[in-house]
């Protein structure tokens, strides 16, 4: 149940923190699904997970000429493949997704099935050379240690093949979120909110995509599958609201933190519908909820693929605003989270009376 003035419930924060711990690298999403699952089982009409690994919930809202609204947020999260496993219990890695070599040097990670832990090794600054220092900017110069032999490492499981992500822990303080893989896995908790409860004419098509941050992969098959009317994509995008060397906030910012769910009118794969735009600023106006509009730049969301599906779909995505994305730690606030759940609610009681002729 969302409660905008009293924050999240303990239960909904306790959900956030298991999503955002769980290890989802894209191709390696079960952990994520599985917890999914458990929430929804029982509370929708249909659950079923399809052969891309995209988990599929469907409420119907019991009118025969119901518009079929396809929401999709996306379960995987950036990381690493092993590639080799040394003679002496070294791993090597390489990236999945948009993940800098930088942002794992000295970092605690969680790696292989189990997951088990481990850290990415850096040498003390008074030992490294300049070389050294600048490797840090290159996979090739990453090792992943255990604190095990070879045999012990293969014993847990881990071998090349294997993913790993950073080992953060999942904290909130005063409405500020803080975590690993918050994109997606804001977008999926709201999700599961918005499947609990029935919209009247809206069948609502809930998709909890796999293998987004490789390119949108997941929801292109979902979308093929489920034939939506429409389509909208619940994502996490880069708050980019930090001083530069001047200490003036960067100007061309995407969204601010605090400033609210991010409507797009386009990035850099997709072109928003009009008509959907105007309908989700229309619902933040009549419901008195903030809301920007994410400026057009880089980037995309899984609208991208269900855009392009079969004869095609009015798409719009809108995000919640967080800083420092494809990070070991992410910040949002849950203000923002509740106001985008709102609005996606508000925009889907809107569908509900149709959607108007282009």
């Amino acid at each position: 149940m969302t409660d905008m003035a009293g924050g999240l419930s303990p239960s909904r924060l306790e959900l956030i923190r298991r999503l955002s711990e769980a290890v989802g690298v894209s191709g390696d999403e079960g952990r994520v699904r599985a917890i999914v699952r458990r929430e929804l089982e029982g509370q929708v009409d249909d659950l079923r997970t399809d052969a891309m690994g995209n988990l599929l919930a469907v409420r119907r809202s019991r009118a025969p000429d119901a518009l079929r609204v396809m929401l999709a947020a996306h379960m995987d999260e950036v990381g690493f493949i092993v590639t080799s496993l040394d003679s002496q219990g070294y791993l090597s890695v390489a990236p999945v997704g948009g993940v800098k070599a930088e942002q794992f040097v000295g970092k605690k990670v969680w790696v292989g099935p189990q997951p088990s832990l481990g850290v990415v090794g850096v040498q003390p600054i008074h030992l490294a050379r300049k070389a050294g220092l600048e490797s840090r900017s290159n996979y090739s110069s990453l090792r992943v240690d255990l604190g095990a032999a070879k045999d012990q490492i293969e014993a847990m499981g881990v071998r090349p093949g294997s993913y790993g992500t950073f080992a953060t822990a999942f904290d909130n303080e005063a409405g500020h979120l803080r975590g690993k893989a918050l994109d997606d896995r804001l977008g999926v908790e709201i999700l599961i909110e918005l499947l609990r409860r029935p919209i009247a004419g809206v069948d609502l098509l809930g998709a909890f995509t796999v293998q987004e941050e490789i390119g949108a992969r997941g929801a292109s098959v979902a979308a093929h599958a489920l034939e939506p009317d429409v389509g909208l994509v619940i994502d996490c995008t880069p708050a980019r609201d930090l001083p530069d060397l001047t200490g003036a906030i960067n100007p061309d910012s995407n969204t601010r933190l605090g400033a609210g769910p991010a409507i797009y009118v386009a990035d850099g794969r997709t072109v928003s519908d009009p008509r959907l735009v105007s309908m989700a600023v229309g619902a933040a106006e009549r419901l008195d909820l903030p809301y920007q509009i994410r400026q057009p730049g880089a980037g995309g969301t899984d609208a991208q693929a269900i855009q392009r599906s079969r004869a095609g779909v009015p798409v719009i995505s809108i995000s919640v605003p967080g800083r420092y994305a494809h990070s070991p730690v992410g910040l949002a606030l849950e203000a923002d989270l509740l106001a985008t759940e709102a609005l996606l609610r508000g925009l889907l009681t809107s569908l509900g009376q149709g959607l108007p002729s282009l």
